[in-house]
C-alpha cells in the first residue's frame, strides 16, 4: 500500500471570511438593485477582499509578480471584464507585482473605457493591448515582444525584475518572449486558486443569488417537462429565463434523457423526450461572474422502480458528503464517501471522474478544493469555513439506459455545510405526474 501523503500546508494565511458575514444569520439573496435601506453587496469591498487575498497569497511564494490571461484571475485581481467574448481569446491580461497596484492591458476601446469608468485602478495601468488573437497575427509583427518588452520595464520598475514571474494560462510566443528576455517563468495559477479558495460576505452572497436564479429555472423546467418537448427546447427555455433574471453569461445546459442518461454524455441533443423518461439538467451560468453548476433529476410523468432506486442511491452518497464537509477535515475521508468506479459500470476512476465528486464554486466553474478519488487519497488537504462547494452524484439504474444525477452548492460555515441549491430534490420529483 502506498504510503499516504501528508496533508498539503495552507497556502495562505488563515485569514477569515469577511467579518461583516453574520455566520448565525441566513445567507443574503437579494435582489439586483441597490437599496438605501438595507445593506446588501458592496463591490468595492469586494475588490478590496479579493485583491488583499493576491497580495496574501503572492507574498510567501517566491513569485515577484502575477501574469494573468486566464479570465477569472484578471476579474478577481481588477474587477474588470469585457463579457464572455473575451472568455478564450487571450487578448487581455493583468499584472500584479508584490510592490504595486494591478495592471489591465485590454481589447483596444475597453482600456478607455476603465479609464473612465474604473477608479479603483490607476488611469495610466489600464492599457490597450493585443497580441495575437490565438495565432490569427503572426508572431512575425513582433506584438509579442512589445508586449513583453514592456511587463519586463515594468517589473524592473517595481523592483522584482530578478525574481521569477508567475504565469497561469499563456499563448507560447508570450512565454518565448519572457524566457529571451531573461524572465524565469514558473506557475502562478496555484498561486491564484489559493487565493480564491476562501469567499467574501459578498461572494457567498453572490453565489447564492445565482443558486437563487438556478432555483427559479427549475421550477420552469419542471412545469414544461412533457412528452414531445425536446433537450434542445428545454436548453432555450432555461437560457432566456436565466438572461431575464440577470445572468452575465449561461456557459452551458445540460439536458440528457431517456436512454441518453447512461453513461452521462455531457451534452444535449434535439431528442423527443417520452412519458416516463428519467431526465435530467445541469444549469451553469454566472451572476457578477459568479458560478452556478447545479443538477436536478426528473422523471416525466411516472417512475420506475429501477428509476426510483437509481435516485435514492445519489441521493444517499450526496447526503453522505454533505455530512461530512466540515472545517477542519481532510478532501480524503470526504472522497473515501463517493462510490468506486466499479459501482457505477466504470473500469477505472479517471473513466468515472466527474460523475461523484466535489469541486470548488467561485468566478471559475472548477476552483479548488477538488475532491474525487482521482486525486484526494494521494493529495488531500483541510477544509476551512468560507469555501464554497458544487457536490454532484450519478448511479446508473439497473435498466441499463436511465440514471440518476444531483447536484447541490454548499457553503463552509464554521458548523459545517449549508446548502444554496434549494429546489427540492430530497426525493426524485415527478413532472407533471399521471
Amino acid at each position: 500500500m502506498a504510503k499516504k501523503k501528508p496533508v498539503a500546508p495552507r497556502a495562505v494565511a488563515p485569514d477569515q471570511v469577511d467579518p461583516r458575514h453574520n455566520w448565525e444569520r441566513p445567507i443574503q439573496a437579494p435582489g439586483r438593485m441597490q437599496v438605501d435601506f438595507e445593506e446588501r453587496l458592496e463591490f468595492r469591498r469586494l475588490h478590496e477582499y479579493r485583491l488583499g487575498r493576491v497580495r496574501r497569497a503572492l507574498a510567501p511564494s517566491g513569485l515577484g509578480a502575477l501574469l494573468c490571461f486566464d479570465q477569472h484571475n484578471i476579474r478577481y485581481t481588477t474587477s474588470t471584464v469585457i463579457g464572455e467574448w473575451a472568455r478564450d481569446k487571450l487578448t487581455r491580461w493583468s499584472l500584479l507585482t508584490g510592490n504595486g497596484d494591478p495592471y489591465v492591458w485590454d481589447f483596444g476601446s475597453a482600456a478607455k473605457h476603465h479609464r473612465l469608468h474604473a477608479p479603483w485602478l490607476k488611469t495610466t495601468h489600464c492599457l490597450a493591448g493585443m497580441v495575437g488573437m490565438r495565432g490569427a497575427v503572426s508572431p512575425k509583427a513582433e506584438l509579442f515582444c512589445r508586449a513583453a518588452e514592456e511587463i519586463k520595464a515594468i517589473l524592473v520598475r517595481e523592483g522584482v525584475g530578478g525574481m521569477p514571474l508567475g504565469i497561469d494560462v499563456v499563448e507560447p510566443p508570450f512565454l518565448f518572449e519572457l524566457q529571451r528576455l531573461g524572465v524565469e517563468v514558473r506557475d502562478g495559477q496555484q498561486v491564484m486558486l489559493d487565493a480564491r479558495q476562501i469567499k467574501s460576505a459578498d461572494e457567498i452572497t453572490l453565489l447564492n443569488m445565482a443558486a437563487a436564479m438556478g432555483d427559479g429555472v427549475y421550477q420552469d423546467i419542471a412545469e414544461a417537462l412533457k412528452p414531445g418537448i425536446r433537450e434542445n427546447e428545454i436548453v432555450a427555455l432555461a437560457t432566456k429565463r436565466l438572461y431575464e433574471m440577470g445572468s452575465d453569461c449561461v456557459e452551458a445546459i445540460n439536458s440528457i434523457s431517456g436512454e441518453r442518461c447512461s453513461p452521462h454524455p455531457h451534452n444535449f441533443t434535439d431528442r423527443l423526450i417520452r412519458p416516463g423518461d428519467q431526465a435530467f439538467f445541469d444549469i451553469i451560468q454566472s451572476f457578477m461572474g459568479y458560478r452556478t453548476c447545479y443538477y436536478r433529476t426528473f422523471n416525466v410523468g411516472r417512475a420506475t422502480p429501477a428509476q426510483v432506486s437509481a435516485y435514492r442511491k445519489a441521493r444517499e452518497w450526496m447526503d453522505k458528503a454533505i455530512a461530512l464537509l466540515k472545517p477542519g477535515v481532510t478532501t480524503d475521508g470526504i472522497a473515501r464517501a463517493f462510490p468506486r468506479a466499479e459501482e457505477i459500470g466504470f473500469a477505472s476512476e479517471m473513466e468515472a471522474f466527474g460523475l461523484n465528486f466535489c469541486h470548488g464554486l467561485g468566478l471559475g466553474l472548477h476552483e479548488r478544493p477538488i475532491i474525487s478519488r482521482v486525486n484526494s487519497l494521494e493529495d488531500p488537504m483541510e477544509l476551512e469555513a468560507g469555501m464554497v462547494f458544487a457536490v454532484e452524484t450519478y448511479c446508473p439504474a439497473t435498466d441499463g439506459i436511465s440514471a440518476a444525477r444531483i447536484e447541490e452548492e454548499v457553503v463552509l460555515t464554521p458548523g459545517g455545510a449549508q446548502v444554496i441549491t434549494l429546489y427540492p430534490a430530497e426525493e426524485l420529483p415527478i413532472a407533471n405526474p399521471y
